[in-house]
């Protein structure tokens, strides 16, 4: 049996649907995807980053937004809705709906069993076409793990992993130490 055609969709009608729907879709290259929801875990670790970078942003030239704001990398068609982002000085916009950042600084991705491939993958390799990008980060919701991309000035992108919950890494964009028993707080691994 022939499996169905897959139906492509332009921007501008993926827009047009993502703006009605009540759920979250990623688009790439013409295809639509279902966003998937999140664990507690996830939710909890969300919660602490966007408490912490809130707090020290306050009153500094950046802001730190969470989940509801979609990021559009132009270079590749990416439209996506990152866990938490930081974006330093002015937010650049798709457009007047101001729903759609162009120039996040740094992205974090919460990583659940289900997402990790694609979000240390594919779509890390998507994000690095993000001119403005200088930091990924990546947060593993199932154990005490974080992996931190940093562009370095030849634009190579240099990795380092923090593993104990006393582990401390430095996010040089807005020079911030984060604590891992501060994004972990609360949450227990079975």
């Amino acid at each position: 049996m022939a499996q169905p055609a897959v139906k492509y969709y332009s921007q501008e009608e993926y827009l047009a649907f993502e703006r009605e729907s009540p759920e979250k879709h990623e688009y790439y290259r013409g295809e639509i995807f279902n966003m998937s929801g999140a664990s507690y875990e996830h939710n909890l670790i969300e919660d602490n980053i966007r408490g912490d970078l809130h707090s020290f942003l306050k009153g500094k030239n950046g802001r730190s937004l969470g989940s509801n704001l979609r990021v559009h990398v132009k270079e590749n068609t990416l439209y996506t809705y990152p866990d938490v982002l930081i974006v330093c000085g002015e937010p650049e916009f798709l457009d007047d709906t101001f729903d759609t950042l162009l120039n996040p600084s740094v992205l974090f991705e919460i990583l659940s069993p289900s997402t990790a491939n694609y979000d240390k993958g594919v779509k890390f390799e998507l994000y690095r076409d993000i001119e403005s990008l200088q930091e990924y980060v990546l947060v593993n919701s199932t154990k005490n793990h974080v992996e931190l991309y940093q562009r370095g000035t030849d634009r190579s992108w240099i990795l380092t992993e923090y593993k104990s919950e006393e582990d401390t890494f430095d996010l040089k964009t807005i020079n911030k130490k984060m604590m891992l028993k501060e994004i972990y707080e609360g949450v227990t691994f079975s």
